[in-house]
């Protein structure tokens, strides 16, 4: 008897890892709406409980497909810094690329029931988020251009990034999920009123993007409820809201010439360095040498347009691969969509990646950690519940 338990003890002790790994899981889908730094401290948790489980279960690491073109644009990356006129500063700035380890962490611990499960997690914690939004707007008069709902996080563009990821997420639960939609409905104008709030136009142009796609994916007819919302939002807005809106069209407003000038500054980056970009981190010491005539700002940190961004940043191939992991990613989802598997997960995906490119072209959310760290675990939830199926 004394043996058998012996033989047992070490496949209780990696059950109790693994119980351990997928709890802080949990933990950093919640605290990254809150806070990088527990978010961080957790998943640095989540990490060595894993390497511990595959050395105590001699485990192969499982990746799904599209992590393999994310992995080649992580190593175009690391290239690019080496050659960056700054090494230093360009390697440092390469530390966010430890994220996405989130991808097979995920793949491999939040399976089956876990990952619905993971969704409401994340559906509560935005709602909390977003509350915390809307009182700072009401009662804290974070109500103009240059204070503006943040929640706890340290800018309201992460904010409002998260903000928009997670309207993806209850409306595909509305739309598509087979049980807990009653929650998600309650949660949603909690986030559409915190998310219009920040008077972020980027986050607003990315959320109507992943709306519509949802809504033509269910049914092509449902996108007329886009005319009633859009009445219904200028007829309750406050007017400093219905104005930011409407400097989305304007030409002439400040931040859309800049936007313009930075695009023109990441031509002259990419003629002049199309193989490894300027190097990770370098846009903003660079920026002087390349800044435009029309440009509104003396400095920028980056270039407010993802696929701009990374191309001037990392070259014309690290560009490649990240388009590579994109149409993957796309093209995988769609195929689960349209097995109708876990269908509600795929579609929050797919209205997670909707968001960040009709975003990302206004706002480099694709190099946000809190935003990657959120985006990474919705694109990975379909295919760590097929998974756990098959």
């Amino acid at each position: 008897m004394t043996h058998a338990i012996a033989l047992e003890a070490p496949s209780d002790r990696s059950d109790r890892l693994e119980q351990a790994a997928a709890l802080a899981l949990f933990g950093v889908a919640g605290a990254v709406l809150f806070s990088i730094a527990i978010a961080q401290i957790l998943l640095t948790v989540v990490v060595v409980c894993w390497l511990g489980l595959i050395i105590a279960r001699h485990e192969r690491v499982d990746v799904p497909v599209f992590f393999w073109p994310l992995a080649a644009y992580a190593g175009a990356t690391v290239i690019s810094a080496a050659f960056s006129p700054e090494p230093r500063v360009s390697l440092v700035d390469c530390k966010q690329l430890v994220l996405f380890l989130i991808v097979p962490l995920v793949y491999r611990l939040i399976t089956g029931q876990r990952a619905t499960t993971m969704m409401t997690v994340i559906l509560s914690f935005a709602a909390a988020a977003a509350a915390y939004g809307v009182f700072q707007y009401a009662i804290l008069h974070y109500d103009n251009l240059g204070q503006r709902p943040k929640g706890t996080l340290g800018h309201y563009m992460t904010y409002s990034g998260l903000l928009m990821l997670v309207i993806g997420v209850a409306l595909s639960r509305i739309l598509f999920g087979p049980r807990e939609r009653t929650w998600a409905a309650l949660v949603m104008p909690a986030l559409a009123v915190a998310v219009v709030l920040t008077l972020s136009r980027s986050a607003w142009v990315g959320a109507c993007a992943a709306a519509a796609m949802l809504l033509s994916l269910k049914d092509f007819r449902l996108l007329a409820v886009l005319p009633i919302v859009a009445a219904v939002f200028f007829a309750t807005a406050p007017s400093p809201v219905t104005a930011r809106f409407m400097s989305i069209f304007n030409l002439n407003d400040p931040t859309n010439r800049d936007r313009i000038a930075m695009l023109r500054e990441g031509e002259h980056m990419i003629h002049d360095h199309p193989l490894v970009g300027v190097g990770p981190n370098m846009v903003e010491t660079l920026y002087a040498e390349y800044r435009d005539p029309n440009a509104v700002e003396k400095v920028n940190p980056h270039l407010h347009n993802v696929p701009m961004q990374i191309a001037a940043e990392r070259g014309l191939p690290a560009f490649a691969l990240w388009c590579w992991f994109v149409i993957t990613l796309v093209v995988a989802l769609a195929r689960r969509v349209r097995a109708g598997g876990p269908q509600f997960l795929a579609a929050a995906a797919l209205a997670a990646v909707t968001a960040m490119i009709a975003a990302g072209m206004f706002e480099y959310n694709f190099g946000d950690s809190e935003f990657l760290m959120m985006f990474l675990i919705l694109i990975t939830l379909p295919f760590a519940a097929e998974r756990a199926a098959a």
